[in-house]
């Protein structure tokens, strides 16, 4: 395991933080916005022992770098990386066949947030992301995800093209999803599965793409041949469950 990040913001952010038993050192409230799901966040936090502290909005507004923070700002404990054996474990442990996303060089933490939060909803065992060139778990990302950060596991590696490798290896096909592939609903998705999903400018590196098992694509039809890599992901993934499931 490695850790990373020590701050998170926004109210489900917060609420699934304090309700995943993080260890949270202290939260910060906005003065004169004691409504709704702030009450429940100070509860919970009286509940659990953690400190809370109104401050003015410009405080939350300069710790969060004016991101849209929701009036509650909280000091964590330093978020998990998990090792590529601990995800697949997840799968063991749950006896399920192993579901898995590589993302290669996503950096808009927003997308890394919302493809954790749908890769959650869709029984991901886990997401892959590389050291470099790419963004990390970092505050934006956690409250993107909206809490479900806190669920799933993520690991952080440093050759992606070897790490799908090593999952080929564990009996695992990989596919990557790129336009020059077949329709993704013509192709087997039932087994021990890995998705490569491309960076938002580029798509997915021509070293790793003739490193997977096969190629899918998603059918367009409009002028615009392409979308962005949390939609993409989020199809994909939800392909993969209703060939599992249904």
């Amino acid at each position: 395991m490695d850790t990373a990040t020590n701050v998170i913001f926004g109210r489900n952010s917060v609420i699934e933080a304090i309700k995943a038993g993080r260890s949270i050192d202290k939260i910060l409230v906005q003065k004169g916005d004691v409504e709704g799901s702030i009450i429940k966040i100070i509860g919970d936090a009286k509940k659990n022992g953690i400190l809370v502290q109104e401050v003015e909005k410009a405080k939350l507004d300069d710790l969060t770098n004016f991101e849209k923070h929701q009036g509650v700002f909280a000091y964590v404990a330093a978020h998990t990386y998990y090792s590529l054996d601990e995800i697949l474990n997840e799968a063991k442990l749950k006896n399920e066949d192993p579901f898995v996303l590589i993302l290669e060089s996503i950096q808009d933490p927003h997308n890394l947030g919302a493809i954790i939060r749908t890769a959650l909803t869709a029984g991901v065992h886990g997401v892959i992301i590389p050291k470099h060139r790419a963004v990390g778990l970092s505050a934006v990302v956690e409250k993107a995800s909206a809490g479900a950060l806190e669920y799933l596991k993520v690991c952080k590696v440093t050759n992606i093209s070897q790490t799908i490798e090593l999952l080929k290896n564990s009996g695992i096909w990989v596919a990557c999803a790129d336009m020059s592939g077949e329709i993704i609903y013509k192709e087997n998705l039932k087994g021990p599965i890995g998705v490569v999903i491309g960076s938002e400018g580029t798509g997915v590196s021509r070293n790793v793409k003739a490193n997977c098992d096969f190629v899918v694509s998603i059918p367009m039809f409009s002028n615009i041949q392409s979308l962005n890599a949390s939609v993409a992901a989020g199809v994909i993934c939800y392909e993969v469950v209703r060939q599992r499931k249904y």
